[in-house]
């Protein structure tokens, strides 16, 4: 009996069958298929592994930086805008989850019982910049670069 591959084996046969550069709509669907079943975080931390770029809204909402997320926010911003003009409520739909996961993530590590007070803080802000987001994301680039001046809160760390 032979034991089943591993993901990451079976990311790196994905990434050998064919010439993939970046990933897209169609890149993401065919890995999300080759691996199944598989999380989109965890997939997505491979493909990042791997270093192959992303496109929104694939790429999710990263939260190592407040430099980060705010390029990931604003990137999905434009995705969701789109989505809204062209009807296409599935992909809108599929950007607010990015988004809601991303804050979900980020208030679980607010309040895991060994995460520092100054984690805390950082994740705690960030979370809120995702709640403006969600509330009202066309509202969102003029609101953070109004936080940043008055709330310094664009510390990376």
């Amino acid at each position: 009996m032979t034991s089943p591959k591993s993901r990451k084996q079976a990311l790196r046969e994905f990434l050998a069958a064919g010439p993939i550069t970046a990933i897209g709509e169609a890149e993401w669907q065919a890995a999300l298929r080759a691996l199944a079943p598989v999380s989109e975080s965890y997939l997505r931390d491979l493909l990042r592994e791997a270093g192959l770029p992303f496109a929104q809204p694939y790429a999710g909402i990263r939260q190592k930086s407040f430099m980060d997320l705010e390029l990931d926010l604003r990137d999905m911003l434009a995705i969701y805008a789109e989505a809204m003009r062209a009807g296409d409520r599935s992909r809108a739909r599929y950007c607010r989850c990015q988004v809601i996961a991303a804050k979900d993530r980020a208030r679980f590590l607010a309040r895991r019982p060994n995460t520092s007070p100054e984690k805390k803080a950082q994740k705690d802000e960030m979370a809120q910049w995702m709640l403006v987001w969600l509330e009202n994301p066309e509202v969102f680039p003029v609101w953070v670069e109004i936080r940043k001046r008055y709330c310094n809160s664009t510390d990376s760390t």
